[in-house]
Order: C-alpha cells, then sequence, then structure tokens
C-alpha cells in the first residue's frame, strides 16, 4: 500500500510513499522533533514520475501528516529508524530502502524511540 507524506495545510505539498517505508520515516521524524531538532527531508523521484530529487525543511514548527492507507501499523525495524536518523542527524534525512534488522533489535511497533 502507498501511503502520503503531507507538508504544509491541508492541501499541502505531498509525497506518496509506501506504508512501510512511511511508517519508518514517521517515527524518525517525530524522535527528531520530540527534540526540537530540524532537519532537512530528501528523497529521489522515479523516471516514471520525471526523474530527479526533492528536499523540504523540517522544523517543530512544520504541518505534517502521515496518511496511510492499510489498516494495521507496519512491524518496526529499528535497524532501518536509527539509519534515517543519523542521517537527520547528518544533516539529511534522506528516504532508504530498507536495511536487514539486527535480530537483537527487532521489535514490533511498540518500541520506544
Amino acid at each position: 500500500m502507498v501511503g502520503k507524506f503531507i507538508y504544509g495545510a491541508p492541501g499541502g505539498y505531498e509525497v506518496e510513499i509506501d506504508d512501510r517505508a512511511l511508517a519508518h520515516v514517521k517515527v524518525a521524524m517525530f524522535a527528531k522533533l520530540r527534540r526540537n531538532e530540524s532537519f532537512s527531508f530528501s528523497w529521489q523521484v522515479n523516471v516514471e514520475e520525471g526523474s530527479g530529487r526533492h528536499s523540504l525543511w523540517i522544523s517543530p514548527a512544520s504541518m505534517i501528516h502521515f496518511h496511510f492507507y492499510g489498516s494495521r501499523p507496519a512491524e518496526l525495524n529499528r535497524t532501518w529508524i536509527r539509519q534515517l536518523i543519523v542521517n537527520a542527524n547528518d544533516g539529511d534525512l534522506r528516504l532508504i530502502d530498507e536495511p536487514v534488522d539486527e535480530p537483537q533489535n527487532a521489535s514490533s511497533s511498540r518500541g520506544r524511540w
């Protein structure tokens, strides 16, 4: 299923992202925003959609919305979330492919960040 990351007021900028990836981006973003930290969020656009890269500046004052089309929360991959947060700490939270989760760190969506 493909969900949406919506930036800005209703009708703002929308990015379609796979529900599983979107769940991980949400957790990483909320971890940063809870710490009152700003960061950029970047992703690549497929050739079918015109190709290129996009970036948005995300701050605690940003209005963001996550719209999931699936009815069940994804099981979270802690390794993926950590890598997203590390990228954000380095200056740019980039949408990356899911890595293999480290077995000792595998967790359900109830994990704490």
